[in-house]
């Protein structure tokens, strides 16, 4: 980074002794300059393969327009935004954009498949809710604008990125998909016997597999599936599908029920897969689910057996350690109540049960946990809490976890507040998170849209992006890169693999409008038009060095 930045630092951030202490956790030296090696994860963060920095860029300031504001010489284009046509048979891109990820087609890095998650319906998906019950049409509207986005994009001739409606691949996934259920609820009473389902909605974050699959987390689900009269059991678990099949979908019980936030998947020292997770509530728990076998390379999409059988740990920060959540250590801890010990009869209650089955086996409240990743330098684990005004974290923190042994399936660890939200920081509330190839790490904040630009958060202005680079002259600063239009939220960054064009999700601009004809944003400001619509940009104007 620029030399001349000059971004407020965080206070909590342990500027050398962060980096000191990650190499004598890990065994390792200083981070200083690019990674050489690809090690065991799973998210392809910012093309880390490539080996090449994210570019340089002189950063913004706070700004409370409605438009996306980005440094100079950096562009975006608008690949899809709701209700765009995505294929040929006419179906609509979805609400609530949220995660993505680029899969590139033979090879390509201006040419793809891009995975769009969509989390919940805003008045201009669905319209009105009049005295908080939807219509039957509305309960229709919210099923098939949730799930997920399968559409392929590509840069053409003059530099602009487009969505390609004749697609193959380009496809709706929503709450009218049936998905096989795999793990240990499968088929229980719990779950009204079910080893199929209808659909997934409320998909949040997620992330990608060894295998090149998606991951999709069901979040904020139980509203919808109330107003629609779906098993509540059906909902609340890690999805997994495959870009280029259009039959492969399922859902993975075995990595629990709850509030799931994303996935992010290593590898332990002895091959097992991992899988860690964060549950996007006031006082919930940070988990990792570790596979039974072994992760096999060769076998490519087979190893998503391995998220079918293994054991599901929960965090307990006060002890530093990882502690089983099976039938066996439940069912000591309910024994004093017999209600609970009725509740949980089998490792499918369990995993059903999960919020309630973590915190009877010792597992930490904390505040919010949402995205959580694995850093792909040293194995450290990077999570974002939130906020939690119910303890008087207004602002949120990053977590930073250091395996025992920098192994990931350790079942001790060692923690540090790796940085915290607030005025010293220049930004509240950070959600999801990732890292470049530069070892510099991209923070998206979320303060709620009722809160910005009022009392504490005012100074923040927008929800926006944040760059910290984590070794040389500028570490641990805090450098702003985007700003988003009025009560949206930045979501879903993802780079191609050359680390020219970044993908971004601007989620509900306009939020809390109550009037169509009065909207609070007109984002993307399509002529002709006085509504808001979420959608995905690509940013361009990367520079390699």
């Amino acid at each position: 980074m620029n030399k001349t930045m000059d971004r407020k630092t965080f206070l909590s951030y342990l500027g050398t002794g962060t980096a000191a202490l990650a190499a004598a956790s890990a065994g390792l030296g200083l981070l200083e300059g690019k990674a050489s090696a690809m090690t065991g994860t799973a998210d392809h963060l910012f093309g880390f393969k490539t080996n090449k920095v994210s570019g340089y860029f002189n950063p913004i300031e706070p700004t409370d327009i409605d438009e996306l504001v980005l440094p100079k010489n950096f562009k975006y284009d608008i690949v899809a935004a709701f209700d765009d046509v995505i294929n040929s048979a006419g179906e609509k891109f979805g609400s609530g954009c949220d995660y993505n990820a680029f899969f590139p087609l033979k090879g390509s890095n201006v040419r793809g498949l891009l995975v769009t998650n969509h989390e919940y319906s805003t008045i201009f998906s669905i319209g009105p809710v009049k005295d908080g019950k939807m219509t039957a049409d509305q309960i229709q509207k919210n099923l098939y604008y949730l799930g997920m986005s399968v559409i392929e994009v590509y840069r053409d001739e003059n530099g602009v990125w487009k969505m390609d409606t004749r697609s193959s691949y380009a496809r709706r996934i929503n709450g009218f998909t049936p998905f096989q259920l795999t793990g240990p609820a499968k088929g229980i009473p719990a779950l009204k016997g079910a080893t199929s389902v209808q659909g997934t909605f409320a998909n949040c974050s997620g992330g990608v597999t060894l295998w090149n699959t998606v991951l999709s987390c069901e979040e904020n689900f139980e509203g919808t599936a109330a107003v629609s009269k779906l098993p509540d059991t059906h909902y609340g678990w890690v999805v997994e599908v495959d870009p280029f099949d259009k039959s492969y979908l399922r859902k993975h019980t075995a990595l629990g029920r709850f509030n799931h936030e994303n996935t992010a998947m290593g590898l332990a020292a002895d091959g097992r897969v991992v899988v860690y997770m964060g549950d996007d509530k006031k006082d919930a728990c940070v988990y990792k689910f570790i596979s039974k076998n072994k992760y096999d390379k060769s076998k490519g999409r087979g190893n998503s057996a391995l998220l079918e059988d293994g054991t599901l740990y929960v965090a307990n920060l006060k002890s530093g350690k990882w502690l089983p959540i099976t039938l066996a250590e439940v069912s000591k801890a309910a024994a004093k109540d017999p209600s609970l010990k009725n509740k949980f009869k089998s490792q499918g209650d369990v995993v059903t049960y999960c919020q309630e089955a973590a915190k009877l086996v010792g597992g930490t409240p904390t505040d919010r946990p949402e995205d959580i990743e694995i850093s792909p330098f040293d194995n450290t684990v990077f999570i974002c809490h939130t906020n939690n005004d119910s303890h008087g974290n207004i602002h949120g923190h990053i977590t930073r976890i250091f395996e025992a042994g920098n192994d990931l399936g350790a079942m001790e660890f060692d923690f540090e507040i790796f940085a915290a939200g607030g005025r010293q920081s220049g930004f509240s509330a950070p959600d999801n998170l990732a890292f470049d190839s530069n070892g510099d790490l991209w923070v998206v904040t979320d303060i709620s849209s009722s809160s910005q630009n009022k009392g504490v958060h005012k100074s923040f202005k927008n929800n926006g992006m944040f760059v910290i680079p984590t070794s040389g002259p500028d570490q641990g600063k805090a450098m702003q890169f985007a700003s988003g239009p009025v009560e949206s939220e930045l979501t879903g960054p993802y780079f191609t693999p050359d680390e020219q064009t970044l993908f971004l999700s601007i989620q509900h601009p306009g939020e809390t409008t109550q009037d169509l004809s009065n909207p609070t944003s007109t984002w993307p400001h399509r002529r002709g038009e006085n509504m808001a619509r979420c959608g995905v940009v690509a940013i361009s104007g990367f520079k390699l060095q």
